[in-house]
């Protein structure tokens, strides 16, 4: 038995005037009630009741102990109720993390949308090309890019992400076209933060290696590239589609462009998830799966891949 459900006991019995309304107030027994107090009476050394068969009556040091004790419970029943009050409705502060980006172009003025309907609602929201650990580091959500790896993290998935592979006309002319991933290896690959590249071939997910002499964690810096013929870039359709209708670029490699990835909002597992979590991941979802902004997320994703490292 804890010492608070002994001290919770006394201040029940004390305030209802008896052992019965004492009881019934904390929903036990008054055989129960008097036990807890003549713990309370033992562990302190002191009395803190008179009893008689009408009525009980405090000693000096009996009022003096319900009195500190009363403002214990009383504080702690205003802590759970404003605590219940918080869980109630979404309020209070969502620690976010995202990657540059696409936190710039996308997912802060979604953030700014949310903000207007749930004026309760406070955002911190840390746009870092690093993946931070949420529950080290204390934050609610990330948004996060590509295929996520096994973790004990709650995944929803918010739009797809497409990536294609592209180079500019003079530069196929000079190299020739590669008729499979394979053939990369003898191409000037424009590479990204990471040194592979994924691709989708007999319907499985691949990743291949490659290499070239640039290397840029920036997908206009790389869409430059590609552009003034320095090589082969993996891009995503929102740095490429002009170019590709202008002929500026030309798609290579169409029949191995992978499309199961995607943007995910990701957050800790809990049994009960706060409001605000749930209120914010639900308002991402329907922003990104209208088609305008699923189309334009899903492709800028990429980007945001190769612009900053996943």
């Amino acid at each position: 038995m804890s010492r608070w459900d002994d001290v919770e006991a006394f201040v029940a019995v004390v305030e209802e005037g008896g052992f019965s309304a004492g009881a019934r107030a904390l929903g036990t027994s008054p055989s129960f009630a008097s036990r807890a107090i003549q713990r309370l009476e033992r562990r302190l050394a002191l009395q803190l009741l008179h009893r008689t068969t009408r009525q009980l009556r405090l000693t000096d040091s009996g009022r003096r102990y319900f009195e500190e004790c009363r403002s214990l419970v009383t504080a702690l029943d205003a802590a759970e109720r404003s605590v219940q009050a918080m869980e109630a409705a979404p309020r209070g502060l969502i620690r976010m993390s995202c990657a540059t980006y696409f936190g710039e172009h996308y997912l802060a003025p979604a953030v700014n949308d949310f903000m207007l309907q749930y004026p309760e609602i406070s955002v911190e929201l840390e746009l870092t090309n690093r993946v931070v650990d949420l529950v080290q580091e204390g934050f609610d959500l990330a948004v996060r890019l590509g295929s996520l790896k096994d973790s004990s993290l709650v995944a929803r998935r918010l739009a797809p992400r497409r990536l294609h592979v592209c180079a500019s006309p003079g530069y196929l002319a000079r190299h020739g076209h590669p008729a499979s991933p394979e053939a990369l290896a003898r191409h000037q690959c424009l590479v990204g933060s990471t040194d592979y590249w994924t691709f989708s071939i007999n319907g499985r997910r691949e990743d291949r290696r490659v290499r070239g002499r640039l290397r840029c964690n920036n997908g206009l810096a790389l869409l430059d590239a590609a552009l003034k013929g320095l090589g082969i870039a993996q891009l995503p359709a929102h740095y490429v589609a002009g170019p590709l209708a202008r002929g500026e670029l030309v798609e290579v490699l169409p029949d191995y462009r992978f499309t199961d990835a995607g943007v995910y909002a990701v957050y800790p597992w809990s049994r009960y998830p706060a409001p605000k979590v749930r209120a914010m991941v639900d308002f991402l979802l329907a922003h990104f799966q209208t088609p305008a902004s699923a189309e334009r997320a899903g492709s800028d994703a990429s980007a945001a891949s190769a612009d900053a490292g996943r």
